[in-house]
């Protein structure tokens, strides 16, 4: 009777919670055998190609389509006008915040294909559809738009001048949203009355999301029921669909699927609608056929939403001892050409949230115009808003060290919240519930060798180069409270599948999610299967997004368990012929208390499987469908100590160290955390060193291939030594804080703390390119 427990004790100890199990998908996806949006091909399919504008801001004259419509294999082109006679809805902003006046923001309405004004180059105006891509491509080419030009801008701050092009008539200096936060008369007095000001002028430079995968995406609609089908990239399939049916489809939300396989990447940019998917739905309704559509890398460089793009004035007052008194930051943030579905949460209430950090700061005020300029639309990338907050203030914290002339570690240290503080509620509003930040710091400096730094730049002044050591500690608000389904079904085959509405695109949400239900359930970890991707098979979905999956998924597996165990208790009842009363259950076995007599909860469903006799009020399966309702966010925290190494002949950066410990909460699995850390801390580095999106002064994107813009590659990073301090949350079942845009909190401040440690102090903006690096040594 011992072998089940043995055999279920040797699962946990390899399958269960925080133990280091690799992704279970990956033997598929290195193998070249997942199926990604592309790899989809639905019988008598067509091909769709955007015609978007080559003009940044300009008024549509005429589109004249005739010679595309008379070319080989073109089966049609539409265009905005279509659209809007066939009634498709618009795409929207969800974000609700009101102005500082209490008016409403302004939010310009956006059709799928421009109608009156082009706004930036890459903005979608026709769909052309033929037998081959090639024929819908060539085609394209020769749909003639007459565009009237009008002056551009491209900068948010410039946008909201007196004499700034307008983008909308309704929208006077451009500006959608000015944003407030905190109480500007208190802040005020405490700047008047601080012994220390520092101030900094930040720059947060807008980047290019380059997922891996392309966007892509086949649109299907049964002529029979007026179903509509969309095969396509997402981060959540439940949400999507919601969206597409309520704002853009205008049809009932039981009449629409939205199927997504394997996601190449995506960091926020492919959460939400995109233009194209109405203009497939349009082509492929009127055709009776499917239309399929994927883009190219120089089409996602256009399309695709930007990331990132803020500019702020950013203050902090101290007294006397160098505790803070009040965080003020002012600034803009660059919606472009259009309103995304969360654009204006990044510059605005993301930086509330996230600026105060680990530090006890009385008074926090946040001011942000969010500007409509001739550039990609900007939403979601990595953090959304946290990295930002966090690296305000860090580059402040350091600043201020070094003008009161006080030791930067100290300083943080004298203004961290303690453990006994907790909660803790800041001033923007939000609630700490754990957090240990001094000790996190002292293990972070330890692991880095804090103190054998001396010798090191020694060695490298030795080489003829010049050596910083950079800081930055982060906390961020993860998991935003939204619903989420946890359904699990027992297979005929003997496997056990989790149906939810999060969605992997990289995260390895298969594994993680297996080792909970084996720590709950006892099933062995090779049997769980996932499904995500399948919107008929969902009743809630709050999607990936907000390092949330393993709070929400997470606690809608356990929960879902515990309604399992209850199901589970009745039946083996009848199992064991016993009362239901008298069942417990542990380590994946249903017993009567105080026997030996136990059945296997695997076997249990085999039973169900081979036709166990049940009384009537006895559940007849297993299978659960559950519903998470929410869980409060969450706080993971932690510091990162970046070296690095500059070339004074050439200004070139090498990152020649990294350390970084965490604090997650309860690690499901250690070895997802750093991986997701690592891509993290490789993005932040890339924004930090490389990355920038550049426009010319009449709008044209200058850097719109791999040849303009640089990513970081292996070569371009250390090896990461990372540990961690855990503190459980409370505010979920698991106890779990998120770690998937951690990586670029942490990042950010060290490496360009560091950059500035090695100019001896002197500010600079991201990215540090050798140019401006070379041109702050040399004046």
């Amino acid at each position: 009777m011992n072998a089940p427990m043995a055999a279920n004790d040797l699962n946990l100890m390899k399958f269960g919670i925080g133990q280091p199990v690799p992704r279970q998908e990956d033997p598929t996806l290195l193998r070249g055998q997942g199926r990604y949006t592309d790899d989809v091909n639905v019988p008598g399919q067509v091909y769709g190609v955007m015609v978007r504008s080559q003009v940044a801001h300009g008024v549509i004259k005429g589109i004249d389509t005739a010679e595309a419509k008379a070319m080989p294999g073109v089966l049609g082109v539409w265009t905005g006008a279509d659209l809007v006679a066939a009634g498709f809805g618009l795409l929207k902003c969800i974000i609700p915040f009101p102005n500082r006046d209490g008016s409403p923001m302004k939010k310009p309405d956006r059709p799928s294909l421009a109608t009156d004004k082009v706004r930036f180059v890459g903005d979608p105006v026709a769909i052309v559809v033929a037998e081959t891509a090639a024929q819908a491509r060539d085609a394209a080419e020769a749909v003639m738009v007459d565009i009237d030009s009008l002056p551009a801008v491209t900068d948010a701050k410039a946008g909201a001048q007196p004499g700034a092009p307008q983008l909308y008539d309704d929208v006077p200096n451009n500006v959608c949203l000015d944003y407030h936060f905190g109480d500007s008369a208190k802040v005020a007095e405490a700047f008047a009355g601080a012994a220390h000001v520092t101030r900094l002028h930040i720059l947060n430079n807008r980047v290019v999301v380059a997922a891996m995968e392309p966007r892509a995406a086949i649109a299907e609609v049964d002529a029979a029921n007026g179903r509509y089908t969309l095969h396509t990239c997402s981060q959540g399939v439940f949400g999507l669909k919601q969206q597409l049916a309520n704002d853009i489809l205008k049809v009932p939300p039981e009449k629409v699927r939205v199927l997504t396989g394997n996601v190449g990447g995506s960091f926020g940019m492919k959460a939400s609608a995109y233009p194209e998917y109405a203009a497939l739905f349009h082509a492929a309704k009127l055709l009776n056929r499917p239309v399929k559509w994927t883009d190219d890398r120089s089409g996602s460089f256009l399309s695709d939403q930007h990331g990132r793009d803020h500019e702020f004035d950013a203050e902090l007052a101290l007294d006397k001892d160098g505790r803070f008194l009040a965080l003020r930051l002012t600034g803009y943030g660059n919606m472009g050409g259009y309103l995304a579905t969360v654009a204006p949460m990044m510059g605005t209430l993301n930086v509330v949230k996230n600026a105060i950090g680990m530090y006890r700061t009385p008074l926090l005020e946040v001011s942000t115009k969010c500007v409509f300029t001739n550039t990609t639309p900007v939403s979601a990338y990595r953090g959304a808003g946290r990295p930002e907050g966090n690296y305000f203030m860090e580059r402040l914290v350091d600043t201020a060290a070094r003008e009161m002339k006080l030791d930067a570690i100290a300083l943080r240290k004298l203004n961290h919240i303690p453990p006994t503080a907790m909660p803790h509620k800041t001033p923007a509003d939000t609630v700490y519930d754990t957090g240990d930040f001094t000790a996190l710091l002292d293990k972070a400096l330890a692991a880095s060798d804090w103190d054998g730094y001396a010798a090191r730049k020694a060695d490298s002044e030795k080489r003829g180069k010049l050596r910083g050591r950079g800081l930055g500690t982060y906390l961020e608000v993860t998991a935003p409270p939204m619903k989420e389904m946890g359904g699990l079904r027992f297979e005929p085959n003997g496997d056990v599948t989790i149906i939810t509405g999060t969605l992997d695109y990289g995260q390895g949400h298969w594994s993680a999610f297996a080792q909970v239900l084996t720590e709950k359930l006892g099933v062995p970890f090779h049997r769980i299967k996932l499904i995500q991707g399948d919107s008929d098979l969902l009743i809630a979905g709050g999607g990936t997004g907000g390092s949330k999956s393993i709070m929400a998924s997470g606690a809608a597996i356990v929960e879902a368990s515990e309604k399992v165990i209850d199901k589970g208790k009745q039946i083996a009842g009848v199992a064991l012929e016993a009362s239901a009363a008298d069942i417990e259950f542990k380590a994946g076995r249903f017993t009567i208390v105080g026997t030996d007599r136990g059945i296997d909860i695997m076997e249990l469903a085999e039973k169900l499987r081979g036709g166990l006799k049940l009384p009537e009020g006895v559940p007849a399966t297993l299978d659960v469908s559950h519903v998470h309702e929410a869980a409060p966010s969450a706080y993971p925290n932690g510091a990162h100590v970046a070296e690095i190494e500059i070339d004074p002949d050439t200004g070139v950066i090498e990152v020649v160290k990294y350390t970084m410990v965490g604090d997650f909460g309860t690690v499901i699995n250690p070895l997802l955390v750093e991986g997701q850390s690592h891509g993290g801390v490789v993005q932040g580095i890339g924004q930090a060193l490389m990355e920038r999106v550049a426009y010319s002064e009449d709008g044209q994107l200058v850097s719109g291939s791999f040849t303009d813009y640089a990513l970081p590659r292996a070569g371009d990073v250390p090896s990461f030594a990372m540990g961690y301090h855990s503190v459980p949350a409370k505010t979920n079942v698991l106890g779990a804080k998120g770690c998937g845009e951690a990586g670029c909190a942490g990042s950010l401040p060290s490496v360009m703390n560091a950059i500035v440690d090695a100019l001896g102090g002197r500010h600079i903006d991201m990215p540090a390119t050798p140019e401006k690096v070379w041109q702050a040594l040399h004046g």
